[in-house]
């Protein structure tokens, strides 16, 4: 029951972040699979990511709805990760368990302190269709955030928001929908590799925690009309510091 208890609060969390912010939820999905949950690092990256594209999927349709989603710009740079995706998702079921923590807590820390800094200045401004950077720099982008996704089985979307707004100059509103269309790919490609490696999953835990994520996305999207973007970023920064400092110890000790 504790179990169930703890996947259904972890899941909606997930879904806020990624329905609000349009990222940070994987990050919080795997410290919740591996620590109150049990699972091993190798079975959470897994699990995120099907839990991840649930989510992302639900959370685009709300976005898309309302016009939030760049589909040229995000289609380029999802297609420019699904290969790095791919190959570093075969790649991560062969390190070694605390490395791949260690990985994923540094990256977590990342995150973090990317929520937590306030912006430099307004967000770039793009017209309709089009990106404000070329294409080259877009692929480029996109392909090192796949690499990310594959290896550490996170959507990514903590750091595809902030590279759509500056390197690809999105708005701000248009970076969240679209981050979840690269999300969703990436995440994909990702998985892909990783099921022709026998992992044992499990759904009991798995189900509930993606149901509650994908109503949390909905409510997430809602969430995010009524309070600043700067204040969700600064509470789930905070929240993602600490158990990225907890990760960091738990992988040194």
């Amino acid at each position: 029951m504790t179990a169930l208890i703890v996947a259904l609060v972890a899941g909606a969390v997930v879904g806020l972040a990624l329905g609000g912010l349009g990222g940070g939820g994987s990050v919080l999905a795997v410290p919740a699979l591996i620590y109150p949950l049990g699972f091993t690092p190798s079975a959470a990256t897994t699990a995120a990511l099907l839990i991840v594209i649930a989510t992302s999927l639900t959370g685009l349709v709300a976005h898309a709805r309302e016009g939030g989603v760049r589909w040229r710009t995000g289609g380029l740079f999802a297609a420019a990760g699904i290969v790095p995706a791919a190959l570093a998702g075969a790649l991560s079921v062969r390190v070694p368990p605390g490395a791949l923590t260690a990985g994923f807590a540094v990256l977590a820390a990342v995150a973090a302190v990317r929520m937590l800094r306030p912006r430099a200045g307004p967000a770039p401004q793009a017209g309709p269709g089009t990106s404000g950077a070329p294409a080259g720099r877009v692929v480029r982008t996109g392909a090192g955030l796949g690499a990310v996704t594959g290896f550490l089985g996170v959507g990514g979307g903590f750091l595809v928001v902030p590279a759509l707004v500056t390197v690809v100059a999105l708005p701000m509103t248009a970076a969240v929908g679209t981050s979840l269309l690269v999300i969703t790919v990436n995440s994909v490609a990702a998985l892909a590799t990783r099921l022709a490696t026998p992992t044992a999953l499990d759904w009991a835990t798995i189900a509930p925690f993606t149901a509650t994520a994908v109503l949390g996305a909905w409510d997430g999207r809602r969430l995010a009309a009524k309070v600043s973007t700067a204040a969700l970023q600064r509470i789930f920064g905070v929240a993602l510091l600490a158990v990225a400092a907890f990760m960091i110890v738990d992988a040194v000790a």
